[in-house]
């Protein structure tokens, strides 16, 4: 409709030009005639050009708007993916605090050698060789494809003598990466080269852990850890929740929690379950993970009841030991939780000042001593989870074993007597059963001679009585007989004795 316009307008111009010439004729001359016509005729044909032009323009000046907003909107996305915006729950902390992070849990963790893949494995001896793409034994070192051959004198690939924490690495569905997530055991190295490495078992190894490495593929991949990965809250607690009063740390991530456990149970507790035993995720450890932080009530133990203490005078605390050591000599805090490795320790002075209206989270055994002393007050209670150290746990849990191990041995042979004994006793009850349906069968048969020989009896009875009546009925008969001779006998003799006396 807008194009029938245009051209109706068109025609319409046309006509007036026309017009306009043919009534100026008569006084214009045939150049100014020419001139006119070629400049009208021009403007027409370049209308069309000009238009498209136009239309062009605002096509690209349309365009140059909508990048200028993507621009700015990527910006301000990459300000948030780098700085972070607490706001957002999709972006939570940036960049920068997640590499400082975890330049920390790097530091924490030790170094580390990924993908490392199996080349032989035995009961007593893994070769560990890099893999295609594991340009650095070290985790950090990036790979270089067109690295030269290494040299003949290089550094090994791990230190020979090192003890080493074996993972296996597992596909993970979001990230399509290989992530750390069955532990192997502990290993020492034995044999090292700058390709290759020679684990051996420190001791013998669990059946999930040989169940894992005969069920992790073909070629395993593993990682191997200077010191064991350090237990933390912040790790489980859901991206974008902040903290509050009922929660310390924030909402704690369900759902990560599940697939952790359930990844846990994938390989543990399916050889457990292979061996009898029950799965190693219990109701009550998960629970510890989802209430993290939560408000404590008295029914929590001890050690996971935490006092928010609010100081009402100026206190100091001694935090760092005149005892200096690395974290490698045992651990990073001394028997009274005091920093005795010097990353950890104060640069000026060994204690720490807390002003009036200072609110801390301590441990209810600490905060009560605080709270008696008067020199800090209960604002509220939370309860937190016992962190692991699985330097320790993984040592109690292998003599755990062991003692289990032992205290089994045991009880196959307790168990063995008992069969035996059980046997046995079953033997007599089968024999006892065999007496029993004996004397049932004995029983029964006396029950029925019993009711035979009663009845037998009766019928006895019966006959006796009639006898006996039938005897007092003769009886009867007799002396009536006997009564019926004398009286005839009496008559006899009378009658002779009167034959007698007629003589």
């Amino acid at each position: 409709m807008m194009y029938l316009v245009l051209g109706a307008l068109l025609g319409v111009l046309l006509i007036g030009f026309f017009v306009v010439v043919w009534k100026a004729s008569p006084n214009w001359r045939w150049y100014n005639i020419v001139a006119v016509c070629i400049t009208m005729i021009l403007a027409v044909v370049f209308l069309f050009p000009t238009a498209g032009v136009l239309k062009s323009r605002a096509s690209w000046h349309q365009i140059k708007e909508r990048l200028e907003v993507q621009l700015a909107d990527i910006s301000a996305e990459q300000r948030r993916l780098k700085y972070g915006d607490m706001q957002n729950p999709q972006y939570g902390i940036g960049v920068v605090e997640l590499g400082v992070e975890l330049s920390k849990v790097g530091i924490e963790a030790g170094r580390r050698w990924p993908n490392l893949v199996t080349q032989q494995m035995n009961n007593n001896q893994v070769i560990l060789g890099k893999a295609p793409d594991n340009g650095g034994g070290v985790a950090g070192v990036p790979a270089d494809p067109a690295a030269a051959p290494v040299a003949a004198n290089a550094d090994p690939l791990v230190p020979v003598g090192l003890v080493v924490y074996g993972f296996g690495e597992v596909p993970d569905n979001a990230t399509q990466q290989l992530l750390p997530t069955v532990y192997l055991g502990e290993y020492r190295v034995t044999a090292s080269t700058p390709d290759t490495v020679t684990l051996s078992p420190t001791s013998s190894l669990e059946p999930s852990q040989r169940f894992a490495l005969q069920n992790l593929g073909q070629q395993p991949s593993w990682t191997l850890y200077e010191l064991l990965p350090l237990d933390g809250h912040d790790p489980f607690i859901a991206a974008g929740s902040e903290e509050n009063e009922d929660f310390y740390f924030g909402r704690v991530d369900s759902d990560l929690v599940d697939q952790l456990f359930v990844r846990a149970a994938t390989i543990t507790g399916i050889a457990q379950a292979a061996n009898g035993t029950q799965s190693p995720v219990s109701a009550a450890s998960m629970k510890t993970y989802l209430e993290d932080g939560r408000r404590a009530t008295d029914n929590d133990p001890p050690n996971s009841r935490w006092w928010m203490i609010e100081f009402v005078k100026t206190h100091k605390i001694e935090v760092d030991s005149p005892e200096q050591r690395g974290a490698l000599d045992g651990g990073f805090f001394d028997l009274n939780g005091r920093a005795v490795d010097s990353r950890l320790q104060r640069p000026d002075d060994n204690e720490v000042v807390f002003k009036k209206d200072d609110r801390v989270l301590m441990l209810e055994e600490a905060a009560t001593e605080l709270v008696n002393e008067d020199v800090a007050e209960l604002r509220d209670r939370y309860f937190l989870r016992p962190l692991n150290d699985y330097r320790y746990v993984l040592r109690r849990l292998r003599l755990r074993l062991d003692e289990l191990a032992s205290r089994q041995t045991e009880l196959q042979f307790e168990k063995q007597v008992l069969e035996q004994a059980i046997s046995k006793t079953e033997g007599m009850l089968v024999e006892n059963q065999s007496i029993k349906l004996k004397l049932e069968q004995d029983l029964t048969q006396f029950r029925v001679e019993k009711t035979a020989i009663d009845d037998y009896t009766v019928k006895m009875r019966e006959q006796l009585d009639q006898m006996r009546t039938e005897m007092a009925q003769l009886h009867q008969h007799n002396l009536l007989l006997e009564q019926e001779i004398a009286q005839k006998h009496q008559s006899i003799q009378r009658r002779l004795d009167g034959i007698s006396m007629a003589k």
